[in-house]
């Protein structure tokens, strides 16, 4: 089974990633949420990591702060894509995951959304867009968003606007 794969670095992640896993589900991707830590449970993140790609796992989404090693650690035991999701946290507040998820050497690349919860919902929707490329269905679904958030901005409008 083709799956999404959501690493979290740690359970304080849970609330703003939690975005994430719901918009996936609103498209019906399955995926799989578990913490593992690049620091912490160096072992269970490799084990994870070649466990998740044996069964299918395609794109894979990993959130941490502060070093935020989490989403390197990921690209160094797979080809598959990395989404990293910077997690605010810390006296800098997301700036220094942000720039260690970002700056990534060349040829190791992960994908590096906003830091928090626009972050992880675009996250969602970036994995969901890498998985359409082979799936129409997947496709289908995501116009319809595109044409439903477009319609959102016209309502939201003629309830307000006043045009000359």
């Amino acid at each position: 089974m083709k799956f999404v794969s959501i690493v979290i670095g740690s359970k304080s992640d849970y609330g703003v990633m939690k975005e994430c896993a719901e918009t996936l589900k609103k498209f019906g991707v399955p995926y799989e949420l578990i913490i593992s830590s690049a620091h912490r449970s160096p072992e269970r993140t490799k084990i994870y990591m070649k466990e998740a790609e044996a069964k299918g796992a395609q794109v894979f989404i990993a959130a941490a702060g502060m070093a935020a090693h989490l989403a390197g650690a990921l690209a160094a035991s797979t080809t598959k894509p990395i989404l990293g999701v910077p997690m605010a946290s810390g006296e800098l507040r997301g700036e220094d995951a942000l720039l260690s998820t970002v700056m990534m050497p060349g040829g190791m690349p992960v994908g590096t959304l906003a830091i928090g919860r626009a972050g992880a919902v675009n996250s969602a929707y970036l994995a969901i867009q890498i998985m359409a490329l082979a799936d129409d269905e997947l496709k289908v679904k995501l116009q319809e968003d595109r044409i439903s958030k477009a319609k959102k901005v016209e309502l939201d409008s003629s309830e307000i606007e006043t045009i000359l």
